[in-house]
């Protein structure tokens, strides 16, 4: 069970991150409970609420999108519901319609998809699925979201008459139009309405030779607005009849009313859900936004943010085009406290906030953004002391403020609790005060607590490294510009660098030079050592960041070579496969060569077609049926291959050709040997060796051992003797 007060709330800006979320809601009442997100003090609900966000944002990278939740507020329509005899309005039964809509689509859809959404899925059979509702009121109300009709009997004859009264004014008006606009009493424009009836525009002067009922002037005096007297009569019934027609809607509306009175608690249930619904869709936008992730939550007491981001400033950062620098902290049970040093606006405070708000927003069913192999454990407790808390109201110092706060902690703080402290011990005598945070830090200590703290003082370094399960951390700072890196570096304390910032600033030497005598020697030493570590310590980061360059790159060219290497694998399946296609066409080449070979033979026609039948069947066994898709698809593959094929086929004669060129040369340029009678000797294009029996002119009988052959002297060359 987690206890966060509202200094920690406070302190973490953990409002300013529910106003961003409560921004992004598309109802009200989820607007609502968006600000009122606290932590989750039982672990089964926030682990559902986890799974609830994620699968939420799953649903924005996936085909199966989660159904629309937004949905007018019904509260108010509710109580008026739940009151006997009364009815709602016609805008409160839409609400109402449209809600049980919405909540019986995303009951469907999540019974439907409940794969993808098992936690969801969940959620949904908390709510009743009902068409009742729907049902009451598609018999009443129109697809328009107006009364039909045939709501009832009598309004159907209500609202005939009203149609029949309403044709007799138009007539007896237009009658009246005709007779007094032929009579020149009319001004130009005829006619108008007023209090929605048809008025003629009578001109002032004759206003008094019209028959009827003056409703009003125009604002010069010139025209006057009169009903005339044919219509008065057909109006009043009019009247009549429009108020009969709203007394029996209200009977309509009260009886509607009735039937889906017993669903009010359904109704609330439905308006509950999709509100829940519109929460976590809005921390899965803001997830979606800050790259979160759910990370591994474990029984063990550890807390391993990798590359963990601020996310308020992540944002921030990213609307105004900066760059924002990642952390990884880890605190267990053998690094339990972390003490932060380093010079000041080097970012040890938002390293320390990164921390707290990322672990409240987890537990209060968040995604954050850190890496995805990340873990932690749940806390009961979490403790802040940040920023200048000087209490006006209570007249307490600074300091005093601080002592009071942790004296909160001590009563508070044991092994469950994340306590985290910026500029600790400040606000008091440094030695004194510095002394004092020392004994709180080793109280915290011995309680087992799990803690960041940040600070300047000496001492706090010393003893951090000389407990056991303790750590010192510093963030980095660049030696030469002497600015901040804005990265966290484990396992050493780091300077303040007082008097090299103080340089930089412009501050004369001489009196830098002064200062440093003014202090104890041995401090400036102890100083200037952990600013000398941390020099290197930037180095090496330097040195790390240029391998991981090399590194990067050689994985590069390694993607290279194997992308390489998989064509080239494409390219010889694909040659193998035509080598194969063209091979089984040579065989049935040499098929037909035969069959036609035998009938030449022997003219037997029927024995020819069976062979080839036979042939041809044997053959289509072997194809399969495709789609003229596929069938396009394999000849624009082949075409290609073949492309492929023929280029590298006229690569490889060019090459055999300029190869047979150089021989032929090479061959000019040898001496000639002159044969005779006894040499050995072989074919310039054959691989048989022979001997020289006879010379005739040009020509020689060469003796292979089982045969003779007469050769042309110019096509023989000489095999040297064994």
């Amino acid at each position: 069970m987690i206890a966060i007060n509202e200094k920690t709330l406070k302190d973490l800006e953990f409002h300013t991150l529910l106003q961003t979320i409560s921004e992004s809601c598309n109802t009200e009442i989820g607007s609502e409970k968006a600000l009122q997100i606290q932590p989750f003090k039982e672990k089964e609900t926030l682990l559902a609420e986890l799974a609830y966000t994620n699968e939420y944002l799953a649903s924005f990278s996936n085909n199966n999108a989660l159904p629309n939740h937004g949905f007018e507020t019904i509260t108010q329509d509710l109580k008026l519901l739940a009151i006997e005899d009364s009815f709602l309005e016609l805008a409160s039964i839409r609400k109402i319609y449209q809600i049980n809509k919405t909540a019986n689509q995303y009951i469907l859809f999540l019974k439907k998809f409940k794969d993808y959404y098992p936690q969801l899925f969940q959620k949904s059979l908390q709510i009743e699925f009902t068409t009742v509702i729907a049902r009451a009121i598609d018999e009443i109300v129109d697809k328009y979201g107006e009364i039909k009709d045939d709501a009832s009997p009598d309004l159907i004859n209500i609202r005939r008459n009203i149609q029949l009264v309403r044709g007799k004014i138009n007539q007896s008006f237009g009658m009246a139009l005709t007779h007094y606009n032929s009579l020149g009493y009319l001004d130009e424009i005829r006619e108008t309405i007023v209090d929605n009836r048809r008025v003629l525009a009578v001109s002032a002067m004759y206003r008094k030779k019209v028959k009827g009922t003056i409703l009003g002037n125009s604002k010069t005096g010139s025209i006057a607005y009169i009903e005339p007297e044919a219509t008065l009569k057909f109006s009043r019934e009019l009247n009549n009849l429009e108020y009969e027609e709203r007394e029996e809607i209200i009977k309509i509306l009260r009886n509607l009313s009735t039937a889906i009175r017993p669903f009010v608690e359904t109704l609330n249930e439905y308006q509950d859900f999709l509100s829940d619904m519109d929460v976590i869709a809005s921390k899965a936008k803001y997830a979606r936004k800050i790259n979160g992730v759910l990370p591994s939550i474990t029984e063990e007491k550890k807390l391993f943010f990798r590359e963990a981001y601020h996310p308020i400033l992540f944002l921030k950062n990213k609307e105004e085009g900066k760059v924002t620098f990642p952390q990884t902290i880890e605190l267990e049970n053998e690094n339990r406290i972390i003490v932060i040093s380093g010079p000041n606006a080097g970012g040890k405070t938002i390293s320390l906030k990164t921390v707290g708000l990322l672990q409240l927003m987890l537990q209060s069913g968040m995604l954050i953004p850190v890496h995805e192999r990340s873990q932690t454990f749940l806390f009961d407790r979490i403790l802040t002391d940040i920023g200048d808390n000087q209490s006006i109201e209570n007249h307490l110092s600074t300091y005093s403020y601080r002592l009071k706060n942790m004296n909160y902690f001590l009563k508070k703080c044991n092994s469950k609790t994340l306590f985290l402290i910026d500029e600790f011990g400040t606000g008091s005598d440094p030695e004194l005060g510095g002394a004092l945070a020392e004994t709180f830090l080793e109280e915290f200590y011995a309680r087992e607590a799990f803690g960041i703290i940040t600070t300047h003082y000496t001492n706090l370094k010393i003893l951090a490294n000389e407990l056991p399960f303790a750590s010192n951390a510093n963030m980095l700072f660049d030696e030469k510009s002497l600015e901040p890196m804005f990265k966290l570096h484990l396992g050493q304390p780091g300077s303040s660098f007082t008097f090299e910032v103080a340089q930089k600033n412009g501050i004369p030497y001489g009196l830098i030079n002064r200062a440093k005598k003014k202090i104890e020697n041995t401090k400036v030493r102890f100083d200037k050592t952990i600013a000398t570590l941390q020099k290197e310590r930037s180095k090496l980061e330097k040195t790390s960041t240029i391998l991981k360059e090399e590194e990067s790159k050689a994985r590069e060219e390694s993607q290279k070579m194997e992308k390489i290497n998989a064509k080239i694998q494409e390219k010889l399946e694909r040659y193998q496969e035509m080598y194969d296609a063209n091979q089984r066409l040579i065989y049935m080449g040499q098929r037909i060569d035969d069959i036609a070979e035998k009938y030449f033979n022997n003219k037997d026609k029927k024995s020819l077609i069976g062979e080839f039948l036979k042939m041809v069947e044997i053959e289509n066994s072997k194809r399969k049926k495709i789609s003229a898709k596929e069938k396009k698809q394999k000849e624009v593959i082949e075409k290609q291959v073949v492309a492929e094929v023929k280029e590298k086929v006229e690569e490889i004669r060019k090459e055999k050709k300029q190869k047979k060129i150089k021989e032929q040369k090479a061959e000019e340029n040898k001496p000639k040997v002159t044969l005779k009678i006894g040499d050995r000797v072989r074919m310039k294009e054959g691989k048989s060796i022979g001997t020289i029996d006879k010379i005739e002119k040009n020509k020689a009988i060469v003796n292979y051992g089982i045969f003779t052959s007469k050769v042309a002297i110019d096509e023989l060359e000489w095999i040297q003797p064994l």
